[in-house]
């Protein structure tokens, strides 16, 4: 990390956070909305314990040989406890090729006992981030439990979480929780203009007032896909499940932007339907209120999309997901039953 400054929301919880470091607990919960700069706010605080200047107040100084290590990218008493590579078994070439793993796994938690276990390097802190914690599987967050309940002497922990009500519940209780709020839309639209991005508040509204995810939504590649998708879903009669579900098959839409996509939309039904309210899609006030009188049998529907979200990394058939999805929604907006409806 070589930027250390923080985004224009984040300077009164920084403030409050930092008034005393000697009271900061060995463990800490950093949780928030996806996409509101929650890892560069933890990149920070890591750095300004990692810092050797005497006179540090508000900031890591920048300049001392723990701030240049760390703005290397190679401090010896820093980790980041994230998602690994994993080797894809399937692969049919003589060196496997690599896929993402969703999850932090128990292993993980092994290779960092050596790290937390080791008498620090510089003579201060050890820093591990973890980053999402609720990426931790299981086995993974039991044994990171042990490490919380029994620190060694000048281990810290910084956890990032979008999703805190994920994490086991004694992981919870052993770590300070700090919340990091949704900036006001004004200072958030002001910053994305400031990025050059046209229309920021449609692109906030998109994002659900997240700036930096509205940010990626501004210049994403696949906008056209999102589109199309909102396109058959606002004109239902002349949905095409099959023929729609096979393009983006074919083009490798990821499945958790599909369900994310639907469960914006469904939710946007809803509330338009129950108070004239619009929070995803402004844009697409018109088509809403058209669909808004058939939604009474969506909240059904919503919860589908809940399941559909959890198994959305699977490696399921994509095609016949998005079928029984956009199937669903149809007989949803008829009041019919749902093929994939929880029981």
């Amino acid at each position: 990390m070589s930027d250390y400054s923080l985004y224009p929301w984040q300077a009164v919880p920084w403030r409050a956070l930092t008034a005393n470091l000697s009271q900061l607990p060995h463990a800490l919960l950093l949780t928030g909305a996806a996409g509101i700069g929650k890892r560069r706010f933890a990149e920070r605080l890591a750095a300004m314990l990692l810092c050797e200047s005497a006179d540090r107040r508000a900031a890591p100084c920048g300049v001392c040989d723990g701030c240049r290590w760390f703005a290397a990218g190679n401090h010896p008493d820093y980790r980041v406890l994230a998602p690994q590579d994993e080797a894809d078994e399937t692969a049919e070439d003589a060196k496997p090729a690599k896929k993402k793993s969703a999850l932090i796994t128990v292993d993980d938690i092994r290779d960092l006992g050596d790290f937390v276990n080791l008498t620090a390097h510089r003579g201060g802190n050890r820093i591990t981030l973890v980053y999402p914690a609720e990426a931790m599987n299981t086995a993974a967050a039991n044994a990171f439990l042990k490490t919380l309940e029994e620190p060694p002497a000048g281990a810290r922990f910084i956890l990032v979480s979008h999703q805190w009500r994920r994490l086991l519940p004694t992981i919870r209780s052993r770590c300070r929780v700090f919340p990091l709020p949704m900036p006001v839309p004004e200072l958030a639209a002001r910053w994305l203009g400031e990025q050059g991005v046209v229309n920021p508040q449609l692109h906030l509204a998109h994002s659900g007032g997240a700036p930096l995810a509205a940010l990626d939504d501004a210049s994403a590649e696949w906008l056209p896909w999102r589109t199309k998708l909102l396109d058959a879903l606002a004109s239902p009669g002349g949905l095409d499940v099959i023929g729609l579900a096979a393009e983006y098959d074919r083009a490798k839409v990821e499945m958790t932007l599909i369900v994310d996509w639907l469960q914006k939309w469904v939710h946007d039904l809803v509330a338009f339907s129950m108070a004239g309210k619009v929070r995803y899609y402004p844009d697409r006030s018109e088509a809403l209120a058209r669909l808004a009188p058939r939604a009474a049998e969506l909240p059904r529907f919503a919860e589908r999309l809940i399941d559909a979200r959890r198994l959305a990394t699977h490696p399921l058939n994509a095609r016949l997901n998005i079928e029984a999805l956009l199937y669903d929604y149809l007989a949803a907006l008829k009041g019919a039953t749902l093929k994939g409806e929880r029981r």
